[in-house]
């Protein structure tokens, strides 16, 4: 990796990059990075990007071409292969797979909480906190004791949530909320990941005013009001 040079290519608010970014930043490894203006996408990044979406990463050696990584587990899965310490995949093979499965899990988990994020009506944010609020009950029977996923070692399904609990963060939904009321190993994990470093560090300093102001500019129920009733299953 040193004589390699990464560079992240990113939008201010998509947690997909943060993954990388926390990878990334977990391993100490140097990147550059690069953000674009997703409404209005430059033609290098189109051309560049398969999907039009980020995170990429772009991989430079000095003694080859340039090499264009995307989709947020794909990075991430390099990233763990060409710097293998420390770990944050287990080794146990069954154990390895089961945390590819808890990362899809977190991705799908991601889509109803930004679907809660940008709601503009009751009935849609409830049913998609209805539908996070299961799929984190799922999360608090299946995980350890914690403070992480696994146990006392941050992994990488860590990685994948982490973005998620960072929404509630910001929002002020306490723990008593209904969609996180009782779930107590959820409630320590998430506490666990808003302390890590590498976690903090996947966002600037600005991230929170620009995710506020992006709600207020989708004209999102959660910019004007947080209603108690949301989550309640």
């Amino acid at each position: 990796m040193l004589q390699t040079h990464l560079t992240l290519v990113s939008h201010h608010l998509c947690p997909f990059v943060q993954r990388v970014a926390i990878m990334l930043h977990e391993k100490e490894i140097s990147f550059e990075r690069i953000n674009v203006d997703l409404r209005h996408k430059p033609d290098w990044f189109l051309a560049i990007s398969p999907t039009g979406k980020v995170p990429l990463l772009k991989v430079s050696h000095d003694d080859w071409h340039e090499a264009i990584l995307f989709e947020s587990v794909a990075i991430c899965e390099y990233i763990e292969d060409v710097q293998p310490q420390p770990a944050l995949r287990p080794s146990d093979a069954l154990i390895r797979a089961q945390h590819r499965a808890w990362i899809e899990f977190a991705s799908a988990t991601l889509s109803d909480a930004w679907g809660i994020l940008n709601a503009t009506d009751f009935e849609t944010a409830s049913a998609k906190a209805a539908a996070i609020r299961k799929k984190l009950e799922r999360f608090e029977a299946d995980m350890s004791d914690g403070p992480y996923f696994g146990g006392t070692d941050f992994s990488m399904v860590d990685v994948a949530i982490a973005p998620i609990f960072r929404y509630f963060d910001i929002l002020g939904f306490e723990s008593t909320h209904p969609i996180f009321d009782g779930l107590e190993r959820v409630a320590n994990w998430r506490r666990a990941l808003a302390q890590r470093p590498s976690v903090k560090a996947a966002v600037s300093q600005d991230y929170a005013t620009r995710l506020l102001q992006h709600l207020q500019d989708q004209k999102a129920l959660l910019a004007i009001n947080i209603p108690a009733g949301i989550g309640r299953t």
